[in-house]
């Protein structure tokens, strides 16, 4: 036995084993040769032709149009629902709680659009319009916690440290609204995010059962800017089966009186 194990350990039979796991078994010219038969690549673009006849044209132009349609109508429902409780700093009225949803870290620290977001809860906080900050984010790693980095940056700017609270298991928006509702107690609260972001989170936080009003944070039409747009056409479709059917958050846990607390502690 050992030496037939020996007589298959050689180049030629490590070649052949090569060959056959490369090409399932099939000669390696056999496989490229089938790879470059330029038939193959006519066959495949002639199904993705447009039907010749002219009913038929015009039958799959409809069918695009109607997918094109039932893509933007959780977005546009949202945009619509919400539109009336979306403003500004200045136009947000006072609440106990500004909400501030997670958009990433750099390095340990908020990317810009995060940064921005945290800005106008700061900004909140000085002209008295909330009392407390709950910032949200995902923290379901060791090495990535956004709502420590969040805490920083507002301590930073002069918000108390005893004033702001920590949500670790805001994975999405609607976890973020929900576990807000279910575990902190917030009733009413005035959410901040991006202008692209700002009416599915409004949308979602009132479908959690939170009175909310959303303040959009303006930023430059850059590609970040314009990536997040053409994200929420995705993320919206999901926000709609959320609010549609509720599901519980990935993590709900035990209530926390985070909230309740700080706002007692801000009390005179």
């Amino acid at each position: 036995m050992r030496g037939m194990r020996r007589a298959r350990d050689t180049p030629e039979a490590r070649a052949e084993s090569g060959t056959r796991a490369v090409s399932g078994g099939r000669p390696a010219s056999e496989g490229g040769a089938k790879r470059h038969r330029p038939w193959l690549r006519l066959s495949r673009l002639s199904a993705l032709r447009l039907p010749r006849s002219r009913r038929g044209r015009r039958l799959a132009v409809q069918g695009l149009m109607a997918l094109c349609v039932l893509a933007l109508l959780p977005a546009t429902w949202m945009r619509l629902g919400a539109d009336a409780r979306v403003g500004t700093t200045a136009d947000a009225p006072a609440r106990e709680v500004a909400m501030v949803f997670g958009a990433g870290l750099w390095k340990g620290r908020p990317t810009p659009y995060l940064a921005h977001r945290l800005d106008a809860a700061a900004e909140l906080y000085r002209t008295g319009k909330v009392k407390v900050v709950l910032v949200t984010g995902d923290n379901s790693r060791v090495e990535y916690d956004e709502p420590d980095a969040m805490r920083t940056y507002l301590t930073e700017r002069g918000v108390p440290d005893d004033r702001i609270v920590s949500d670790y298991a805001g994975f999405d928006s609607w976890d973020s609204c929900v576990r807000a509702k279910r575990i902190f107690g917030v009733d009413r609260a005035v959410l901040v995010s991006q202008g692209f972001h700002i009416h599915r989170a409004t949308t979602l936080c009132r479908s959690a059962g939170i009175d909310a009003y959303g303040v959009a944070v303006d930023e430059p039409r850059d590609a970040t800017w314009y990536y997040g747009g053409t994200r929420e056409l995705a993320a919206s479709g999901k926000a709609a089966l959320d609010a549609l059917f509720r599901p519980d958050p990935r993590f709900l846990g035990p209530q926390e009186a985070g909230v309740t607390e700080a706002l007692a502690s801000a009390s005179p």
